[in-house]
This record gives C-alpha cells, structure tokens and sequence, in this order.
C-alpha cells in the first residue's frame, strides 16, 4: 500500500521545514501524534525516534535520509510488515508545497492494508491539513 498528499502551505519553506523537522514537537499540530522522543540532539540520517500515535503501540522509528532544508524519510518495522514516511518540503515560485508519502511492505502489508488501510489515509490526510492550518496561523 502507498498513499501521497501533496497540500500547498501558504507560509515560507524554512518556517514549515523547520516544523516538519522538530518531530518533538508534532503533537501540539497533528492529533495524529501524542508523544514523539528523538534519541539525540538533532533529527538526522541514523536518528531513531519513538513515537505513539492514539490507538496504536509504540514504535520506534529510524531516520534512513535526511536532506536538510527539504526532505526526510524514516522507517519502523515489525513483525512481516515495513513501513516508510517520506516527508518532503519544495518551494517553487514563492509557493510552499509539502508532499507525504506512507508506504506499506512486506508479507504482512496485504491484510494491514485491509483491515487499517482506511485509518492509515486518514492519518496521513489529517497530518498535511493539520501542518498547513499551523504553519499559515504560525506565519501571520
């Protein structure tokens, strides 16, 4: 299973990079997230990083590339499943844009995808809005 949001965010690529980067702090913009602890001082590629989402079990998740200023891609596995997030800022012409990509694989995807497949899109779908909603309100 793989599923994109690309959202245009009316505020500067710096300001909604630098939101995307501090992972820490996602909770206080997305109720997708209640908890999020990065182990070091920085997000960078090697970081790992628990994260607990409602309804969910913890997972730890690795920073598997980082390209400062634009993107980051992070991964968690677990029994018969890997997931992947890419989260990517661009700016074209003044215009911020942000695409999220969440990919399911592994033996277990098939019926992960069925049975929460759904939710999966929810969240991701909830994440780009709640990010563009904190970083137009951030940036007046």
């Amino acid at each position: 299973m793989r599923h994109e949001v690309t959202t245009t965010i009316d505020a500067p690529a710096d300001l909604v990079w630098r939101t995307v980067k501090d992972i820490e702090k996602w909770p206080e913009w997305t109720p997708t997230m209640t908890e999020v602890r990065l182990t070091g001082d920085s997000l960078r590629a090697g970081s790992v990083a628990s994260v607990r989402q409602p309804k969910q079990p913890a997972r730890t998740w690795t920073v598997t590339a980082l390209n400062d200023g634009h993107s980051f891609t992070w991964a968690s596995a677990g029994r018969g499943l890997r997931m992947s997030a890419d989260h990517v800022v661009t700016e074209d012409d003044g215009r911020t844009t942000v695409l999220l990509t969440f990919d399911l694989a592994g033996p277990m995807a098939p019926l992960t995808s069925l049975l929460v497949g759904r939710l999966i899109r929810q969240a991701v779908d909830t994440e780009a809005a709640s990010l563009k909603k904190w970083c137009e309100r951030t940036s007046r």
